[in-house]
């Protein structure tokens, strides 16, 4: 059957997508699932086609599927995707297989979760699978194709009704397999009976548009512990995890009373018994033997994101646990840290068996468990799932620690940018505004493009509304479904901000443009909050500021809220020509000015009372950053303010014990502002070292950069991979590569390393500077693409010699 691309019919889609001729097309596959089985939870299906490759012809897999697939040819893994879409789109993948096919049948199998579930990580959407194997002209295998069908089968090995993850992702994994449970997915004798898998209807196609990802293979490092757990005694009240309670239309899942296992209870009725302490290196030949009753604890070194896999060997029946985490706690690993359910559950007959993970998870370390039967382990790795767009970038300073924060930033960074630029790839897995504001500035630095952002913009744009959501109002995450209505108000002015920073990143007016109404949108959406002041008052939902007791303080008027929406005004005005919301967003600056500030401090926020307004006595640290950050305050209009929190704030002040009555920041997004505020006003210095000290311990520790100065959160977020950004910027001095205009900007600012260098790519080529220093002069090599142009500055006054 031939399937046409469905063609774009809006004008304002039209202009964000380009030509039609960019758009995937199927050459003859259709959509297809199990009949009458669409919209039911948790089903995975395997489908699977034998094709002989002709001679001397590139042979592709093209696919897109809903929820998710995972594709092997003869057996071998080769493919995760697809890329996310918004709603009622479907991303396009093709995947080369030229190389991976052999003379004669060749397997081809596709393995399609179709999750049907809210979450802020997927869309639920009905399944099904569109996909096609494609040899130059010829159509040697395609979905719904008379001639050469994909057969299928449901995959009753993956447990069907099992607790949600967590609140923010659907559902975790539970297996039952016996030996050669996957060898549908090699062996081509296999024949599967008819399964009625009628067409769908025609499905809207979008390009992948992101490159795609990277599935290196990471074995365990290290043996860290090895003990033995025991029964409870006594009464013990479990802890139960969301995904247990609340189940219905705003929250989709299997009741508890429905589910065939529930790993989160039954493994909190045990308790360690014994745990010996290893510090042994994990050769890839080391076989770990685990009894009823047995755990082995392993260190990956790094906090990686991926799928997790292992070679088992089962003497006799039994039932094995990979519980998982990103740190130890107290020496094990709590598999509920997160909120979430770290825990992949088997139960194997006796025999040998190759398991891997359907979904990515995120861990530095995991824990094997038996609670029954008993098994040899082996071969434990971690499947990468990654942005592969990091390895033309490169840094180098004189002082290691600097050298450490750039890898934490750049393994931070690929785990949060396979597709939308992630909070964390760990508990949501969510494409979140304002942490994207900061990793799409690190996107463009390791990469030289600003596809991923396309991407992210572009599925704001499509939908014509957003469900569940007021007019006007976007997503906090997309794409996400927000069946309970929530959202957070003042995180869609992030968005507004986040697009200007976009159309200098990229030049691309056409999506911009294409945005415009539901920029507009947004503000008219919160017109009706606006007092007689003009400032914002009594919005709805979440409103949010950062992770610290600033968030206690967000109604009736939040101070940083109305900075913000300032900000967002004046990048929409310059953005689109419209001089009134800049003129309003200076209003609201001089409004916020006469009431917020207090002589020493800005306020964070005014309660409504009978007879007014009245102002608080409730002072954060993030809201003094907003007020600079979003130009409500400068150090000329404010300099002893800025001098305090210049000299008297910082990663010391619990030590120093100044101005204990300011509520301290947060690294989200608190501490992050504070390093924009030094470098916009030339404190490299001071810069290099706050970096250190509030982030170094967490790159030694994990590897990756957190969301909180602590580690009782997510411990790989994607917005604090910024600090390379602010490493190439205020250290190396490579302030700004102007792609659009062919421009870079030079600044040698304060710092006093003997030596640093580095490298950023651009579409015309790559872009490196190297210096040394000596003697108080600064010596620099500068190459880059020939036609662009240079400007130096030397806010630091040292003697600049250029070689």
């Amino acid at each position: 059957m031939d399937t046409a691309i469905v063609l774009l019919t809006l004008p304002i889609v039209a202009a964000s997508l380009g030509t039609v001729a960019q758009q995937p097309e199927f050459r003859a596959a259709g959509p297809v699932w199990p009949e009458g089985r669409e919209r039911e939870m948790n089903l995975t299906v395997g489908f699977r086609a034998v094709v002989e490759a002709p001679e001397n012809e590139r042979v592709v897999l093209r696919l897109t599927a809903s929820t998710l697939y995972r594709a092997f040819v003869n057996g071998d893994f080769c493919a995760h995707g697809p890329a996310r879409g918004p709603h009622g789109w479907y991303r396009v993948d093709e995947w080369d297989l030229t190389d991976r096919l052999h003379r004669g049948p060749n397997v081809v199998a596709v393995e399609v979760a179709g999750y049907n579930a809210n979450s802020y990580y997927l869309i639920d959407q009905p399944s099904f699978l569109q996909a096609e194997v494609i040899a130059g002209d010829h159509v040697l295998a395609a979905t719904g194709h008379v001639d050469a069908p994909f057969a299928a089968r449901v995959v009753s090995e993956r447990t069907q009704k099992v607790e949600r993850y967590g609140f923010q992702r659907p559902f975790s994994e539970a297996y039952r397999l016996a030996p050669a449970f996957d060898a549908w997915r090699s062996h081509p004798e296999i024949t599967w009976p008819p399964t009625p898998c009628p067409d769908d209807p025609e499905k809207r196609l979008l390009p992948r548009r992101v490159s795609y990802p990277v599935f290196a293979l990471n074995p365990a490092r290290r043996h860290v512990a090895a003990g033995r757990l025991a029964a409870r005694e006594g009464k013990f009240k479990p802890r139960r995890l969301r995904g247990l309670g609340g189940i219905g239309p705003a929250f989709k899942g299997f009741p508890e009373s429905e589910l065939e296992t529930i790993p989160s209870l039954e493994l909190q009725q045990y308790t360690t018994a014994s745990s010996t302490e290893i510090d042994a290196a994990l050769d890839a030949p080391a076989k770990l033997a685990l009894k009823a009753g047995d755990f082995h604890i392993l260190d990956f070194d790094t906090n990686l994101t991926g799928f997790l896999g292992a070679a088992v060997t089962c003497t006799e029946p039994t039932r094995l646990f990979f519980a998982f985490d990103e740190i130890r706690t107290e020496g094990d690993v709590d598999f509920m840290r997160l909120s979430c359910l770290n825990i992949i559950s088997y139960e194997l007959a006796a025999g040998s068996y190759r398991v891997e993970s359907f979904e990515p998870y995120t861990m530095k370390y995991v824990k094997a468990i038996v609670l029954d039967g008993a098994c040899e382990l082996s071969d434990v790795y971690l499947r990468e799932y990654v942005n592969p767009d990091t390895t033309e970038a490169r840094f180098a300073a004189a002082d290691e620690r600097l050298n450490k924060l750039f890898a934490a930033g750049v393994e931070t960074f690929a785990q949060n940018a396979v597709d939308v630029f992630m909070d964390c790839p760990s508990r949501e897995r969510a494409g979140w505004l304002c942490d994207s504001f900061f990793t799409a500035r690190v996107a463009k630095d390791l990469g030289g493009h600003t596809r991923v952002e396309k991407s992210f913009f572009e599925n704001f744009l499509l939908p014509e509304r957003f469900a569940h959501l007021p007019d006007g109002m976007l997503p906090m995450c997309y794409p996400a479904d927000h069946y309970d209505g929530n959202f957070i108000p003042n995180w869609a002015l992030w968005f507004v901000v986040q697009l200007e920073e976009y159309l200098q990143r990229s030049g691309d007016r056409q999506l911009v443009d294409a945005l415009e109404p539901k920029v507009l949108a947004l503000f008219d959406y919160f017109e009706p909050f606006r007092n007689e002041d003009g400032l914002l008052e009594k919005l709805e939902r979440w409103v949010f500021v950062e992770w610290s007791k600033a968030n206690r303080f967000v109604q009736d008027v939040n101070y940083p809220t109305n900075m913000l929406y300032a900000a967002g005004l004046a990048g929409a005005g310059r953005m689109y020509d419209a001089p009134e919301l800049i003129r309003q967003a200076e209003a609201i600056r001089d409004v916020v000015r006469g009431q917020s500030y207090d002589g020493a401090f800005f306020v964070d926020n005014a309660l409504r009372k009978d007879n007014g307004l009245e102002v608080t006595r409730n002072r954060s640290e993030v809201c003094q950053y907003f007020a600079f950050f979003f130009d409500v305050a400068t150090p000329e209009t404010y300099p002893e303010l800025w001098r305090t929190l210049r000299d008297e704030f910082g990663p010391n002040r619990a030590e120093t014990k100044a101005h204990p009555e300011i509520h301290a920041a947060n690294s989200f997004v608190g501490n992050m502002l504070r390093f924009e505020l030094l470098s916009r006003y030339g404190r490299c210095q001071q810069i290099l070292d706050e970096s250190i000290d509030y982030l170094l311990y967490m790159a030694e520790r994990t590897g990756t950069l957190w969301e909180n100065v602590h580690a009782h959160a997510s411990c790989n977020h994607g917005f604090a991979s910024h600090i390379v950004h602010t490493l190439y910027r205020d250290v190396l001095g490579l302030y700004e590569v102007d792609t659009v205009n062919k421009r870079i900007r030079l600044r040698f600012g304060d710092v006093t390393l003997p030596h640093c260098e580095g490298v950023v790519p651009t579409p015309n080529g790559p872009v490196a500077l190297e210096w040394r220093l000596e003697d108080s002069a600064l010596t620099y090599r500068l190459s880059a693409p020939g036609d662009y142009g240079v400007e130096v500055q030397n806010p630091g006054g040292k003697r600049l010699v250029r070689e």
